[in-house]
């Protein structure tokens, strides 16, 4: 199965869970490169806001054509108990282009229900398997078990 996954990482957390998700399956990698500037405590509380608001983000044009993936994984940090805009905005471009997908995402403590449900309606299709974790967990290395979850929770749900 062939399989991209598209990441949003503004603090890193992201984008770890992201490569060691490609590097269990073989996948693709493709990150979505907001051009707002996020960084530090201002960039924090003003993302929270975009993303509370459903801003849209200015995206980097990426390279990766989804159509040409059997599966695409889409991982975005929590903010403010939604998506990240740069995540959104993607989703939005793309959706259409997506044949299956499963979603995972990295947060300070809660909110990933309510992102996972914001991201199927963007997609406009159940996920095949979800994932949350925490960016502790995250930073400690303790989410090998987790994506090692995940992985066969997607094997089970495309039946491999």
């Amino acid at each position: 199965m062939k399989t991209l996954i598209v990441f949003y990482s503004r603090s890193g957390c992201t984008r770890n869970v992201a490569e060691s998700l490609a590097a269990k399956l073989g996948a693709d990698t493709e990150e979505i490169i907001d051009t707002k500037n996020r960084a530090g405590a201002l960039g924090y509380i003003a993302a929270g806001k975009d993303a509370a608001l459903k801003k849209p983000a200015d995206i980097q044009p990426t390279t990766k054509n989804p159509a040409d993936y059997d599966m695409v994984i889409i991982g975005t940090p929590v903010w403010a108990f939604t998506v990240a805009c740069a995540v959104r905005t993607w989703m939005t471009q793309h959706a259409a282009d997506i044949k299956q997908t499963a979603f995972f995402c990295t947060m300070g403590g809660s909110g990933d229900d309510r992102t996972f449900n914001e991201m199927e309606k963007l997609a406009g299709q159940r996920p095949q398997a979800v994932m949350s974790l925490l960016d502790k967990d995250i930073k400690a290395g303790r989410h090998q078990t987790a994506i090692e979850n995940f992985t066969k929770d997607l094997q089970v749900a495309v039946g491999q």
